[in-house]
């Protein structure tokens, strides 16, 4: 499904670009097909002309009137030498006089010069009819249509034909990483426990704290790369979580992780209430900035957690004094990372990104270099039914 609509995506794209350039000529077209409509009318109007100029010169003069002939396609009238009317049928008035043919706006004048005191005194024959370029815009619409269908229909298949190899590769690509996971999941389940056992029945010793810390590490990549790919194809249900209650949890839960660089978590939590959201979208969202953090923090320092209530939204926000960053603007791009040095995918802050613009959850960084990070997020007011 998503990789018929990037097809259809970028068949749109081309479809406006190759009908855009085909515009021009197309232009060209309509202007020429205009102007064969206005010679063909002006000819239609000299043949009517000539109709009214031989039912003129065949009057006998004997007959006691002149019958002036009229038509229902166009209309007519003579007029002297200062173009006065002598007789007319043209019901509109005519702005300006100019002998020949000439249109304005939808109306096509034509004027005839007459022989002198030989028509009735007149001295000019002005026929006019109301010209309509419908036929001309129907065809260039027609013409328009049909290449835009035509260049769809074609950059369509041919992008579905050029883009099965790559869904194929990227299909076996994405069961491959599904099975990968799955098969990561189960030993680290296993370890995890193992460790567990261990440190109940025996005394805790630095190397399993290290174990454990590692395998926690392992546990929140593995949860990233697992989130990135379901997050599409699952339906997140929300809950009230208390807020509180549950930054207190994933506190405990790196606090060995912290450990490992001899880090130390200083929480200030205030009671905030519920929040209404998907718990594992919110443990992503803790986890990774906490994670972050002691990645990025210096051996022996600390890291300030703090969540409060102010004006009915409750704000946490995460204090490391590490290398800081220099692109703030770019650490949310997938796969960015600032430090290779440090590991990780960079993935989490763009997770964390996906999740707090899908919540309307504010953010906001203050960074400096070698002195360390602060995020600071803003959850929406819950609302009350």
């Amino acid at each position: 499904m998503k990789d018929n609509k990037y097809s259809a995506k970028y068949a749109l794209i081309y479809t406006f670009l190759v009908s855009g350039i085909l515009l021009t000529p197309l232009f060209f077209y309509f202007v020429y097909m205009k102007n064969i409509h206005s010679i063909q009318n002006e000819l239609f109007l000299k043949e009517k002309s000539l109709l009214v100029v031989k039912a003129m010169e065949e009057f006998n003069q004997d007959d006691e009137y002149f019958e002036y002939p009229r038509f229902k396609t166009f209309q007519s009238g003579l007029y002297d030498e200062g173009f006065h009317p002598i007789f007319t049928l043209i019901d509109t008035p005519i702005n300006y006089f100019k002998e020949g043919y000439y249109l304005e706006g939808n109306n096509a004048y034509l004027i005839v010069t007459l022989p002198k005191e030989r028509y009735f005194g007149a001295r000019y024959l002005i026929l006019k009819n109301e010209i309509s370029f419908a036929p001309v815009y129907e065809k260039v619409f027609i013409i328009l249509f049909t290449i835009v269908v035509f260049v769809f229909i074609l950059s369509l298949f041919f992008l579905g034909s050029f883009a099965k190899p790559f869904q194929r590769i990227n299909k076996q690509l994405d069961n491959f990483i599904k099975d990968s996971m799955h098969e990561i999941n189960t030993p680290l389940s296993i370890i995890n426990v193992n460790i567990d056992l261990y440190n109940r029945k025996y005394e805790q010793n630095k190397y399993m704290q290290r174990m454990k810390a590692a395998a926690k590490v392992l546990s929140n990549i593995y949860n990233d790369m697992d989130y990135l790919i379901k997050y599409e194809r699952l339906h997140h249900e929300k809950k009230d979580i208390d807020l509180a209650e549950f930054l207190k949890e994933r506190i405990e839960y790196f606090n060995e992780v912290a450990k490992m660089k001899n880090i130390q978590i200083n929480a200030s939590i205030q009671e905030c209430g519920m929040v209404y959201m998907n718990d594992k979208e919110l443990q992503r969202l803790i986890d990774n900035n906490i994670s972050n953090a002691i990645k990025y923090s210096y051996e022996n320092s600390n890291i300030d957690i703090t969540l409060f209530r102010k004006n009915e939204k409750c704000h946490l926000s995460f204090k490391d004094y590490g290398v800081g960053i220099e692109k703030v603007e770019k650490i949310f791009s997938r796969y960015y990372r600032e430090d290779s040095s440090k590991g990780g995918f960079g993935i989490g802050l763009n997770i964390v990104k996906a999740i707090i613009d899908k919540e309307n959850i504010e953010l906001k960084i203050e960074s400096l270099p070698k002195q360390g990070s602060l995020f600071i997020y803003t959850f929406p007011k819950k609302k009350t039914n």
